[in-house]
């Protein structure tokens, strides 16, 4: 036993066990289990030890290959594979679980161990997809979340939370304190239980701890095994196969877990005990299969490019270098160099670097250190290697979710996370190479999320792992793959190195786990502060950082439109914003107070260093190079963020950490051509770059980013500017943006390097920078509330916004720790202060509204600033939406009546550091260009705009707010050196420099010039050009000291000033020679001669504005001082009336500040206004400019011309929409007759909407309405309870479709013909409640024929539609209302009409008689039907459509399929369908009375004369006619009963009057005469009242009905018996008596009804309700066919209103006494007799079938309106019942679950597993339940869906947040509400069918929904 014990333990072949029994059933493995458990927990438990490891050796035996893999030779070899495929894992989990348990049951075992589980952690781990919540008020951690028991469990009231779809996994932190406040925990992990949970009994874990690590080794075997190393890439099938067979294990370990704590201790054991591992796997010994596995591991490990190190070599992770970091260590804390060549597998990145490798790299010798972390790995327990092959399997889902589980167990996440660590280059690697990148990223942040979320362990990780250096190093390693030369400033000599955005790295953002790793540890703020205090790290930092500097160029294209758009750009702004600026905001989240300088002084030092590298290799001197821009400088970035931090919450002196002039000099140049660029993108200068220049220039300035790139850019520049020589920055400026040679006093001049037409848009873009670069403060002292508020203002000035629309433009500082804006109550309380919500309204043209925020009247009024809108637009239009809501307020609020300038807003003070930005607005050099700029606008010189005005006049506002205290040391300077400038002003003060008078200057101007003309003057200076030619390109401007003529060059200046300090800094000045002018900079072509002119100015800056009062105001003399009258004016200068208007009084409010600040000024300004003002020089018109004129003034005319046509058009609209298009209103409507005949002319005359044609519609030529034709199931659904059904929540709720209007119907109908002759029972119902056909117009007609051409024309027209042509959809031509068919409109007057009411005077008796002989002429009609005639033809045309709209089922009901009765029915019931509906429309009563919008454009006449043509058709045979029944007696009633083999015809009573009246009036003759109408109305009535009778008395108990007999029987022989209800009642009784009607009853059916007391009123009251459904579908019958009127009444008095209406009152009828019903009767023949004989037929009936005899004769005839499912208050509640919930058809849970609105079913959207013949389950649904009419309700996006027909359409939501917004896909996760009126909306289009009109966007659905 001995010698096998050994064996086992290093797995040699074992002999023989004899005790152990073969695979034999459960029992046996049960008693094995238990005699060894037995044997184990004697003292001397060796036997039973090795006796284990036998068995477990035998069963565990990973020889055996996995089923499936076994491939030929190794079946062969394997030997042993007992049974078939997998039965042998199979067998071994059982034995497995067996001896876990010790014999015992595995499920009690478990239970059993759960019970010891101190479960103080929830740990539940999800994949992709899975629901779950996170609370930003009970996080620590931006990364905590909540699973949806925990969080429900758990009290979040009140808190700021939302529910999102995880998108990697995560796993829910409840009870874990490191990440989540407390007081958020559930109620389950409240309590630390770990205190009363009792010790776990030694042996119930005893078995786990000997079969464990067996289990788990042949795991590892099996993962060996299956990964074969091959020559290319494994294909991910090998791989997916392996893990598929793994399956049942892994899974198995997963349960493991899932039993608590006790049991993830033996397993956190069993991964990491080292010695358990070392004896199972070192592969010694002679077993081979051992030795195979073992050789596998090393090959995996060599070709993943790791060495195993030898035993006595071991370095590495193990034992860092005490305190300091590797790369200190190794002493190169400044190669800018990288580490190494990557392992040698990468071949195809091998030529690429090494080439760029020899040059400004390190390369390291594979001894160091750094080599190690990404080479060496060294498995030391199961552990490390399970790891090891998770990763080489690229992260299965179920590996990483068994690792995950653990981690409740502190001692496995600790190791867990170390191995995690040491494998962490290996992971980069792996994911490099992966095809999956996405989903393998995914799993990665699953797991480090877990790791590196918590501060403690990241902290633990950082000082025993060097977690910092590994990941530096790995991400720099990682992004060395794809540099490329750098091709900014000098291509050729470039030695900068780049990363290529094109590279599929960048491009499918593979970098960003472990960017996001290094975020999520940086935001720690211990880790943070080693990696601050550590110089290597940062110099390798800002070395990685340099790669993303100057990425993807962009070179502006001259000639050709390029070829191909590169979309780079996406990659290189994501991995600037991800791999450069969110480590940089994580950094600067812990350098916010005096203690933590250092920290920024290194960060500095070291950037500065960085940059210091990037200018020297690029070649850079101080000019860029032309047509360049690269968006990415994530160097200056830096160096901007950490100097604007230090200054505003270090108390760091500015200048101690900014480096010298020449470095300033050179930092502003590359963000200035960036500002540069932007002005020329929009100038249109790069259209040839294609569009994705404008995206970069947008993304550039997007609220995502521009905190991150356009706010450090402009704060650099503003930096650089305080700290330059003003003239010197204002210069450059000006050359950037190329405007230079238009700042010239010249009328012409000739740009260098600009065209004109883009001229005025640069300059524009020059000084709106300049005002930029002034006024802003969001760096310069503005505290993060006034920030926030102004952010927040200028993005609610361009539009109204919602609240997470603002949410999202508000730019956060993307520091990942806050996630939110910083304060997130502060956003709210800003945003309470600055806006008014408005809620969400509704408007009838189906536009949904969200809620909105707007901004109050006094931010408009105090607070809306231009800059910042401009700052903040991505699209220019936004700064001109901005500038319209802006001016609609003035005009509102009657503060100005104009179109207003910007307004100059007041701004926060500067922050003492920055004072000298002021220093730009007093330089020499923008004086002059300020007045040059206002001496060309008052000239009115070319491409000079309004704008431009606008900036220069706010500059000098500007200006003069800032103006230097006191003017003396002004003047001191002047004794310096001669400045340039001195010639045109005296000092720099701008306050002085406005009254100084300018007299001549000279300017240089092309020899065409107008200038030259008049100046004899010219000759003089002559002499002067000499030192002008060897300039390096002709400058306009050119300064001579002589007194009278003063000339100004930016350019020269600008030079100057750049050799003076370099001279002064350089001491090898020789060097910098300036590089030859690339031939680029010349202009195309020669330029023109210039000759120089002297011209005469005479002007002052404040005389320029005073003539430019006048110029704008149009009036000669018009400014006159304000403080001539009001001396008040200078002392408080604060005026409101100065706050907004236009140019004159921004005028005015400069020269009033002017005044104010100097007492010369106001002299200087009252002479001038003194002086009488000569008139402007009239302008000499030349002929172009006569052109443009003359272009002008036509433009005008055609303008008014077009705003006439305009008007008249819109009063068109107007009045049409008004007659037709109002579908949601019922109310204040004109009804649209469509026939607009007058009376005297006999026919209707339509208007075609296609030719436009008027006239009668005729047999040839017959005209149509436009109609939509659809099934509808609306009325179906008409319960008769008045609440609507709940939608259900719960298991327990359900909806029975039972009780709604169809179904009662169908059980009628099948009830009938059970007993009755089939064709008999089709005549005495309607169907259509499902499926019903409805019909309705936009009641525009058009000739049939141009129809035709019109659905030609639309079928060759290739436009997609949202509609299908080839099914007959159109779009009506006038309304462009939905339309698929045309109802012809049958020729004959609508005059006719009138000839037929006269009164009549016929006795009832003759119109009975006339009825019945019109029924019985089949012929009888004007339109002969044989002869076919193109009216007929398209009558029947148009019933085929009316038959198609609908499906068979909803059509056929006979037992012989196509009979004609069925025919028949279908036909009536058309009509009854669109009768009921309009009833519903109409509010389900006509107490409204009127033309409801139903009437209006009802199309029912032509419809009935459609109807009628082919009901004639079908004649009823005269003998079964009803009329005969109803109005003759019969002379032998049994005759009618019928032979017992024959069934007999429904007896009369059981017919439903309604349908009877429409069969009736549909087998006339058309048009139908009124008094016919009224006679079938008269003898129906009978009928129905007897109906109610009898309905009456089966109501009643026994005693009821013997009282009313015996009441009734005492008056029957009174004169009025007949109209006497008693009398009635009581003879119906006595008739019904003679059956077996009322002798079933027993006394259960008392029980069950409780009896009602009967009243006379209340018997009155139930014959009304029972006769009122008839005789409202009457009286809108007779309304439609006769155009009468419907009378509006009180509800109580509806029934005799209507049946006064309908005639069967007399009218004069008006007593004292109520009203009685019976009065109404008018007997076709004696009443008892007919009443005997209809009885009669029940009687014999209810011999066979008293049950159904009763039940047919109470009809339930009032539904209440149809309404939608009521929703249940908070959407949640919807959400968590069924985004769970399985599918009833495939019982599984759906991927997008729906939920009908109608009916309640639940359905699996898309879902493919419910598919039936090509229809998924969503549309089938909308087939069987609404006809095609599908309205669902989308659980994971909270939207409404509907279907109709073919077509679908997203409708919105009615469920809104707390803020009146929509939540689509839930993607917000707040809280949702129901949105009532939106609902009422969504009801009113279902019920109204006008889906199709509202909703615009529809598209087909292919059956795929």
């Amino acid at each position: 036993m001995a010698a096998a014990a050994a064996a086992a333990a290093v797995g040699g072949p074992q002999p023989p066990q004899p005790e152990v029994p073969a695979q034999g059933p459960a029992l046996d493995k049960a008693a094995t289990a238990a005699h060894l458990k037995a044997a184990l927990s004697r003292p001397d438990n060796r036997a039973g030890a090795e006796e284990l490891q036998a068995l477990l050796e035998r069963v565990l035996n990973a020889e055996r290959p996995l089923a499936g893999l076994a491939g030929g030779e190794e079946a062969a070899g394997g030997g042993g594979g007992g049974g078939g495929p997998g039965e042998a894992e199979e067998d071994a989990l059982e034995w497995c679980k067996c001896l876990l348990a010790g014999g015992g049951g595995y499920e009690e075992f478990c239970a059993a161990v759960r019970a010891y589980d101190p479960a103080a952690l929830c740990g539940l781990v999800w994949t992709a997809n899975f629901v779950a919540y996170r609370c930003r008020t009970c996080g620590i951690s931006p990364c905590m979340s909540l699973c949806a028991e925990c969080f429900h469990q758990g009290d979040h009231t009140g808190h700021d939370f939302n529910m999102f779809r995880s998108q990697a996994g995560g796993a829910c932190d409840c009870g874990d304190s490191n990440v989540m406040r407390e007081s958020g925990f559930c109620r389950r992990h409240q309590i630390k239980s770990s205190s009363n949970i009792p010790c776990v009994p030694k042996d119930l874990l005893m078995m786990s701890e000997f079969v464990l690590p067996r289990f788990i080794f042949c795991l590892i075997q099996y993962l060996r095994e299956g990964y074969t190393e091959p020559a290319d890439v494994p294909s991910e099938k090998d791989l997916n196969k392996v893990l598929q067979l793994l399956e049942p294990q892994i899974s198995f370990l997963e349960d493991l877990t899932k039993m608590g704590g006790a049991m993830r201790s033996v397993l956190t054991q069993v991964l990491t005990n080292q010695q358990n591992y070392k004896d199972l796997t070192a592969g010694l010994g002679e077993n081979a299969c051992a030795k195979k596995s073992h050789e596998k591991y090393l090959i995996a490990l060599k070709s993943s490019g790791l060495t195993y190190p030898e035993d006595k070599l071991v370095y590495g992770i193990q034992e860092p270098a005490a305190g300091t970091s590797t790369l200190a260590a190794q002493g190169f804390a400044g190669a800018t160099g990288t580490l190494g060549q990557i392992d040698s597998s990468d071949e195809e990145d091998q030529d690429g670097s090494q080439g760029l490798g020899k040059r400004k790299r390190v390369k390291l010798s594979s001894g160091t250190k750094d080599q190690s972390i990404m080479d060496v790995l060294k498995h030391k327990s199961f552990l490390e290697e399970l790891l090891f092959w998770t990763i080489k399997y690229e992260f299965p889902q179920k590996m990483v979710t068994f690792l995950l589980n653990m981690l409740p167990d502190q001692e496995y996440k600790v190791a867990f996370t170390k191995t995690f660590v040491q494998h962490y280059a290996f992971i980069m690697k792996t994911l490099k190479k992966s095809h999956e990148s996405d989903t393998m990223s995914n799993r990665i942040v699953h797991i480090s999320v877990q790791l590196f979320s918590n501060e403690e362990l990241a902290r633990q990780v950082t000082e025993e792992c060097q977690l910092l250096d590994i990941m530096v190093t790995v991400l720099l390693y990682m992004m060395e793959s794809c540099l490329i030369k750098s091709e900014l400033q000098d291509e050729e000599n470039s030695l900068h190195v780049v990363v290529n955005c094109g590279e599929a790295l960048l491009k499918n953002n593979t970098y960003w786990p472990l960017v996001s790793d290094f975020i999520n540890i940086l935001s720690h703020q211990s880790v943070a502060q080693r990696f601050l205090e550590d110089h290597g790290l940062l110099v390798t930092w800002m070395n990685f950082v340099s790669f993303f500097q100057g990425m993807n160029l962009n070179k502006r294209e001259l000639n050709e439109h390029v070829e191909f758009e590169s979309q780079t750009y996406y990659a290189a702004f994501a991995a600037e914003l991800e791999a450069c600026a969110q480590p940089m905001w994580g950094l600067l989240s812990h350098c916010k107070v005096r203690e933590t300088q250092e920290y920024t002084r290194n960060v500095v030092r070291y950037c500065l260093e960085a940059l210091q590298d990037w200018f020297d290799a690029i070649n850079f001197v101080d000019e860029p190079a032309p047509n360049q821009v690269t968006f990415h400088l994530p160097l200056h970035r830096y160096y901007a963020m950490f100097l604007s931090k230090a200054v505003k919450c270090q108390e760091l002196d500015l200048d101690s950490l900014l480096p010298d002039q020449e470095m300033l000099m050179k930092l502003m140049i590359h963000p200035l051509q960036i500002q540069a660029s932007l002005a020329e993108i929009h100038s249109n200068m790069w259209v040839r770059n294609g569009l994705q220049i404008k995206g970069q220039a947008m993304t550039y300035v997007q609220s995502h980013f521009c905190n991150s790139m356009i706010d450090p850019d402009i704060y650099l520049l503003q930096v650089c500017a305080s700290r330059l020589d003003p003239d010197y920055f204002i210069s450059s400026v000006f050359e950037r943006f190329k405007v230079v040679d238009l700042l010239t006093m010249a009328s012409q001049h000739h740009n260098m390097v600009l065209d004109v037409e883009h001229e005025r848009s640069m300059l524009e873009g020059a000084l709106t920078f300049l005002v930029i670069l002034l006024s802003l403060r969001l760096h310069l002292g503005m505290s993060d509330d006034e920030i926030l508020r102004a952010e927040m203002v200028a993005q609610l000035c361009m539009n109204d916004r919602t609240h997470s629309s603002l949410l999202d433009l508000i730019p956060e500082n993307p520091n990942p720790k806050s996630g939110i804006i910083p304060g997130s109550y502060s956003f709210e309380s800003v945003l309470s202060a600055v806006a008014d919500f408005r809620a969400p309204v509704f408007e009838p043209g189906g536009s949904m509204q969200q809620g909105m925020y707007t901004p109050k009247a006094e931010v408009w009024d105090q607070e809306f600033d231009p800059v910042m809108v401009i700052l903040r637009t991505v699209y220019r239009r936004d700064v001109q939406s901005a500038m319209d809501r802006y001016t609609a307020f003035l005009k509102q609020s009657g503060k100005f009546p104009g179109n207003p300038w910007p307004p100059y807003k007041k701004r926060t003070s500067l922050h003492p550091s920055y004072k000298g930005l002021m220093r730009l607005l007093h330089c020499k050099t923008l004086h002059i260009v300020l007045f040059t700029l206002l001496y060309k606008i008052l000239m009115d010189h070319q491409n000079l705009s309004e704008h431009v005005l606008c900036m220069v006049l706010y500059l000098i506002e500007l200006g003069l707010e800032n103006s230097a205290d006191d003017d003396s040391e002004e003047e001191v300077s002047m004794g310096g050196p001669e400045r340039c400038h001195d010639s045109w002003f005296p000092g720099s003060n701008l306050v002085s420099n406005m009254r100084h008078f300018i007299n001549y200057v000279r300017v240089r101007v092309p020899e065409t010039a107008p200038e030259l003309k008049r100046d004899p003057l010219a000759s003089t200076s002559a002499d002067a050009l000499g030192s002008l030619q060897n300039s390096r390109r002709p400058k306009v401007l050119q300064r001579e000291n002589s007194g009278t003529a003063q000339v100004f060059s930016l350019v020269a200046e600008r030079r100057k000033k750049f050799q003076e300090i370099i001279n002064r800094s350089n001491s090898e000045a020789n060097q910098v020679v300036r590089p030859k002018i690339p031939s680029k900079w010349s202009a195309p072509g020669s330029s023109p001669q210039l000759t120089t002119a002297i011209l005469e100015i005479k002007e002052s800056i404040l005389s320029l504005l005073i003539k430019l009062h006048h110029k704008l105001s149009g009036k000669q003399n018009s400014y006159y001082p304000p403080w001539l009258d009001d001396i008040e004016v200078l002392i408080q200068p604060e005026i409101p009336k100065y706050n907004h208007g236009d140019g004159i009084t921004a005028v005015e409010r400069i020269l009033l500040k002017a005044a104010v600040q100097s007492r010369m000024n106001k002299r200087i300004i009252e002479e001038i206004c003194r002086k009488v003002t000569p008139p402007v020089p009239p302008k000499k018109v030349t002929a172009a400019e006569k052109k443009t004129l003359d272009k002008e003034e036509r433009r005008q005319k055609a303008r008014e011309r077009q705003q006439k046509l305009l008007a008249e058009f819109a009063s068109r609209q107007k009045s049409f929409m008004e007659t037709a298009m109002d579908v949601d209103s019922p109310e204040n409507d004109i009804p649209m007759e469509i026939t607009t005949a007058e009376p005297q002319v006999s026919e209707a005359v339509y208007d075609c909407v296609i030719c436009g044609q008027s006239g009668p519609s005729s047999e040839d030529r017959p005209t149509g309405l436009v109609v939509l034709l659809q099934a509808s199931s609306v009325l179906g659904q008409c319960r008769d309870n008045a609440e609507p059904k709940k939608l259900p929540i719960t298991e327990e709720e359900q909806i029975y479709p039972w009780d709604t209007c169809a179904a009662v119907h169908d059980v009628r109908l099948s009830l009938l013909q059970r007993y009755f002759k089939d064709s008999s029972c089709l005549l005495a119902v309607s169907i259509g409640w499902e499926g019903g056909v409805y019909v309705q117009t936009c009641g525009h007609t058009l000739h049939i024929d141009c129809h035709k051409s019109y659905m030609e024309s639309l079928r060759n027209d290739q436009v997609l539609q949202g509609f299908s042509v080839d099914k007959g959809e159109f779009t009506c031509p006038l309304c462009r209302q939905f339309a698929n068919s045309v109802l012809p409109c049958y020729p004959g007057s609508n005059v006719e009409n009138n000839l037929w009411q006269r009164p009549c005077n016929k006795s009832t008796q003759d119109l009975i008689k006339e009825v019945e002989e019109l029924q019985g002429r089949p012929g009888a009609f004007p339109v002969s039907i044989s002869s076919e005639t193109n009216l007929s033809k398209e009558m029947e045309s148009v019933m085929k459509d009316i038959k198609n709209t609908t499906q068979k089922k909803y059509r056929d009901y006979s037992k012989t399929p196509g009979s004609p009765d069925n025919e028949f029915l279908f036909m009536y019931s058309v009509a009854r369908t669109n009768l009921e509906l309009e009833l519903i429309h109409r509010g389900g009563s006509l107490c409204s009375g009127g033309a409801s919008t139903a009437g209006k454009r009802s199309c029912l006449n032509q419809l009935f004369h459609v109807l009628a043509l082919h009901m004639r058709l079908y004649t009823i045979d005269s003998e079964y006619n009803p009329w005969k029944k109803l109005t003759q007696l019969v002379e032998d009633m049994n005759s009618q009963v019928g032979n017992e083999d024959q069934q007999p015809e429904v007896p009369i009573l059981y017919h439903d009057v309604t349908s009877l009246l429409l069969i009736q009036i549909l087998m006339m003759p058309q048009p139908l005469r009124k008094e016919h109408f009224t006679c079938i109305v008269k003898v129906l009535f009978t009928l129905l009242y007897t109906q109610a009778l009898a309905a009456l008395s089966v109501k009643g108990t026994e005693e009821d009905r013997s009282a009313w007999k015996h009441a009734g029987a005492l008056r029957k022989n009174t004169c009025d018996a007949e109209k006497c209800y008693e009398v009635l009642l009581s003879f119906v009784i006595s008739e019904l008596s003679k059956g077996k009607l009322y002798y079933e009853e027993g006394a259960q059916e008392c029980a069950m009804v409780s009896p009602i007391a009967w009243s006379p009123e209340s018997m009155e009251r139930y014959i009304q309700d029972f006769c009122l459904p008839f005789l409202r579908i009457g009286s809108l019958l007779q309304h439609h066919l006769f155009g009468e009127d419907l009378p509006s009444c009180q509800e109580e008095e509806e029934f005799s209103v209507l049946a006064s209406c309908l005639g069967l009152l007399p009218t004069l009828y008006q007593t004292d006494h109520p009203f009685i019903s019976a009065s109404c009767l008018d007997w076709p023949v004696a009443a008892f007799d007919i009443i005997t004989q209809w009885c009669f037929e029940i009687t014999s009936f209810t011999e066979r079938h008293a049950e159904q005899g009763k039940a047919l004769l109470i009809q339930e005839s009032r539904w209440k309106l149809p309404h939608l499912l009521q929703l249940p208050e908070n959407y949640n509640t919807i959400f968590q019942y069924y985004h769970r919930k399985t599918c009833s058809v495939c019982t599984k849970v759906p991927k997008d679950p729906a939920v009908c609105l109608v009916c309640g079913t639940f359905v699996c959207l898309k879902g493919l597993c419910c598919k039936q013949q090509s229809y998924c389950e969503c549309v089938l649904h909308s087939q069987n339940c609404g006809a095609g009419t599908g309205i669902f309700l989308l659980i994971n996006a909270s939207v409404i869906i509907i279907i109709r027909g073919h077509r679908f359409c997203l409708w919105g939501s009615v469920y809104l947040d707390a803020h009146g917004e929509e939540d689509r896909d839930l993607r917000r996760g707040k809280p949702l509400y129901i949105c009532e009126e939106r609902y009422r909306v969504l009801e009113q289009q279902w019920v109204s069918h006008t889906f199709d009109h509202i909703n615009k966007r529809w598209g087909p659905h292919y059956n795929g929904l």
